[in-house]
């Protein structure tokens, strides 16, 4: 019961009243504790704000710098892309200057057959009686990977002409007779090739995009009724009634091709072995 006693008239520990005691007598001012929190709130605010304005600060300074650099690299973009135009037109003026050196070549060396040469080799442009074949995608093409595919193609069938298309029907011109031929004003030579990159048909690595207008100079009716009846031209007639390709043949009282850009001249020489010297 004392024990009680005690507790009901001591509800403080004497230690605390001991301590807010001392506290009076030595004048204490500690702020209290939410002051203290917004004090600290305050000055973290402040800090915050004193780092920011450094960085803006910092930032501005950096800005010319920084728009400078890329003025400079402007430039020098623009200074290197002008040299690639000069060096690109310089290699254009070069090589019109080996086609004519080629051309002037064959005229001067061939001989009584030097103009033929010339004519055969697609070196010299030629003009005359011909045939204009424009081959062309069906109007219904479709750009996407859709329809079965053909059995003489590794692409999905998509109404559009391919690059084998174009083979073959160029194979079938000569066959029948062609004596030069040029796609789209690209002039074909010996050693052209036809080739297809995605969608897009090359002609020695120049992308044609249809129609594709096929110039044939050669005897225009000799040529349209061979190139007709041949294995080819029945190739040509199938695209156009399964596939709708469009096709259309006409004979031309003068045809005019370009010569081919460059023409590359290769020769062969006999390998030496035993018994040769």
């Amino acid at each position: 019961m004392s024990l009680l006693t005690n507790v009901m008239d001591h509800s403080l520990d004497d230690g605390y009243a001991e301590a807010a005691a001392r506290r009076n007598a030595t004048g204490d001012s500690r702020l209290p504790r939410t002051l203290r929190a917004k004090l600290g709130l305050a000055l973290g605010l402040v800090l915050a704000a004193l780092v920011v304005t450094v960085g803006a600060a910092q930032a501005r300074v950096a800005a010319p710098v920084v728009a400078k650099e890329r003025e400079e690299l402007i430039d020098r973009i623009e200074q290197e892309t002008a040299a690639a135009d000069k060096l690109e037109s310089s290699v254009d003026t070069l090589r019109d200057d080996v086609s004519r050196r080629q051309r002037e070549a064959l005229r001067t060396q061939g001989g009584d057959q030097g103009e033929l040469v010339g004519l055969l080799s697609g070196a010299t442009a030629v003009h005359g009686p011909g045939l204009k074949l424009v081959v062309d995608d069906a109007k219904e093409a479709d750009t996407s990977a859709g329809g079965g595919p053909r059995q003489t193609s590794g692409f999905s069938d998509t109404g559009r002409v391919r690059d084998r298309d174009l083979q073959r029907v160029v194979n079938g011109l000569w066959q029948s007779g062609a004596e030069a031929v040029a796609i789209n004003g690209q002039r074909l030579t010996a050693l052209s090739a036809i080739r297809a990159a995605g969608e897009a048909i090359l002609v020695d690595n120049k992308p044609l995009a249809p129609p594709y207008s096929v110039l044939v100079v050669g005897d225009g009716n000799r040529l349209s009724t061979r190139f007709h009846n041949s294995a080819d031209g029945q190739y040509l007639h199938v695209l156009q009634e399964n596939f709708g390709i469009r096709t259309s043949v006409s004979v031309e009282d003068d045809v005019r091709l370009p010569a081919a850009p460059s023409v590359i001249v290769r020769t062969a020489q006999p390998k030496a072995g035993k018994g040769t010297s």
